[in-house]
């Protein structure tokens, strides 16, 4: 399993955290008792979950430039038309997709084009799946414009256990469909904002797959 540079910090420090705290336990109460090892399970298995955080599975893509394919693993919580107001100003279709802790957390751009607009916003952290999250978190705004002119935003969101955003986004650099965009530290969301005119391809509450999943279809 492909573990994502960005998590080797994380994972070292939580290791060194949970090593002291196993330490400190038995510092307090020396005998060993089934408390101990049903504590140490928890410990275990708190260790597995933050390296299952930050795995980074590689994924074939079948490229295909009608196609809108999933940025994210998890599930659909938003289809809706919104008024877009940060970079396109008018009416467009957000699609949104959850990511759970047990959701790969490593993004991937849903079409090929070139960067036009990266913006970093700074802000809370409220429940990823509460609509105000496009809004109000830490979130990183990624603008894509293929070869024929069309544009599609992913946005990056980070939750109430996410507390950092990553992309690897440059503007005006050109990326490619399925191409790793990034990664949200521990969870969480990832909104695509697409043109009134795409043909969705997902409904509330699918699971969907990052770069396998056809999200919508210019």
């Amino acid at each position: 399993m492909r573990i994502h540079y960005k998590g080797y910090g994380p994972i070292l420090l939580t290791l060194v955290i949970l090593l002291i705290l196993v330490l400190l336990i038995n510092l307090a109460f020396p005998v060993q008792s089934v408390i101990h090892y049903i504590l140490y399970t928890i410990v275990f298995l708190f260790y597995i979950l933050c390296i299952l955080f930050f795995r980074h599975p590689l994924r074939a893509v079948e490229v295909n430039p009608i196609n809108i394919l999933s940025a994210a693993d998890g599930h659909v919580v938003v289809i809706e038309e919104i008024f877009e107001d940060e970079y396109f100003h008018e009416k467009r279709i957000q699609v949104s997709v959850f990511m759970s802790p047990f959701n790969v957390h490593v993004n991937w751009y849903p079409i090929s084009g070139e960067i036009l607009y990266t913006k970093y916003n700074k802000g809370s952290h409220i429940p990823a799946y509460m609509p105000k999250a496009s809004k109000k978190n830490e979130r990183m705004s990624i603008v894509i414009e293929d070869e024929h002119g069309k544009s599609v935003m992913m946005v990056q969101i980070a939750g109430i256990v996410a507390r950092r955003v990553f992309t690897t986004a440059i503007p005006g650099s050109y990326v490619f469909q399925g191409e790793e965009a990034g990664i949200i530290k521990f969870g969480s969301r990832l909104d695509l904002i697409l043109p009134l005119n795409a043909d969705i391809m997902v409904h509330l509450g699918q699971k969907v797959r990052a770069c396998e999943t056809v999200i919508a279809r210019f």
